[in-house]
């Protein structure tokens, strides 16, 4: 009996041992993405949150922080009106981008899956092609020029609809509608080849099984068979959606300058930018950067509690 349990005993240290040694090579493996996670990701994050209780400016250089408790975020709410602003175009920029470049990139992605692989093939590049062109936006430029030489002000002059050109990006009534239009544009981007991946990876047996089991046309394919199978890559697609519509600033300012005329289109992160880049003042900047990272995560769990409820 002894001899039972002394051998229980030892082929369970080895088998601890031998658990342990794998976990130690996948932590290992795992330690460079830690390290580069904390110093990148996680210190900013906290670093910025422990910032935004201090002043810190051109004033305090000499001096060091000085501790101020809320007064950063009493003055953002409560004094800065154009902060006020900037949460306005940044929820009707996100309200509207975010849904429509996400339906647009999961049905275009939807119908591209349904073609051949080579046309699919083309097809993907072309849909594709505006996300990853550094630069495509130029083409609005050119399109919406403030001159006779842009393409939409020679047509609507060339067809009198109007005597004079058309100062797109100088009019406030024009640079919101412009910019979402942009946005949306260049939107298919990564969570547009997720989707593919995953309509890629369902297996085709389940559509049929779907037919037997009393689905009629492919709208409900979509519903119960699709979607249920695609949640990862909807979630994932849904995260990029939003950041990339809450963080969208650097082509405004391209197509705009800075600050876009009359703030119409400042938003959040044009805030941040001008607190932090151009005035430095690091512990109000600091103070806009927690905002929004709580806007985006609150967003998240919206979506997420939505995605939950997909194929039910």
């Amino acid at each position: 009996m002894s001899t039972i349990t002394q051998s229980s005993t030892l082929g369970l240290k080895r088998a601890r041992a031998k658990k342990w040694k794998t976990t130690r090579l996948a932590l290992g493996l795992l330690a460079p993405s830690f390290v580069f996670l904390a110093l990148f990701t996680f210190y900013p994050m906290f670093y910025s949150l422990y910032m935004s209780f201090f002043k810190n400016n051109q004033a305090t250089y000499t001096t060091g922080p000085v501790f101020i408790g809320l007064d950063n975020y009493i003055r953002l709410f409560l004094d800065d009106d154009i902060f006020l602003l900037a949460v306005k175009n940044t929820f009707i920029f996100a309200m509207i981008v975010g849904p429509v470049s996400y339906l647009m990139s999961l049905m275009v992605a939807w119908f591209i899956n349904e073609l051949g692989p080579r046309i699919r093939a083309i097809v993907t590049l072309i849909f594709y092609a505006p996300s990853i062109a550094g630069q495509v936006y130029l083409i609005w430029q050119t399109l919406v020029s403030s001159d006779s030489y842009g393409w939409a002000n020679a047509w609507l002059m060339e067809l009198g609809i109007t005597t004079k050109e058309i100062l797109f990006f100088e009019d406030a009534d024009y640079v919101m509608p412009l910019c979402i239009a942009v946005a949306i544009w260049t939107s298919l981007g990564t969570s547009f080849l997720s989707f593919i991946a995953g309509l890629q990876g369902i297996d085709k047996a389940q559509y049929e099984a779907g037919a037997v089991d009393g689905i009629k046309n492919r709208w409900q394919e979509l519903w119960y068979i699709t979607l249920p199978n695609m949640k990862p890559q909807l979630m994932f697609g849904a995260v990029m959606s939003i950041t990339s519509a809450f963080g969208f600033g650097g082509i405004v300012t391209a197509l705009c300058g800075f600050p876009s005329v009359d703030y119409a289109a400042h938003t959040i992160v044009h805030h941040l930018e001008d607190y932090g880049n151009q005035r430095f003042e690091i512990g109000y900047s600091s103070t806009i950067a927690v905002v929004l990272f709580v806007v985006m995560v609150g967003a998240n769990s919206i979506v997420k509690k939505v995605l939950s409820k997909v194929g039910t």
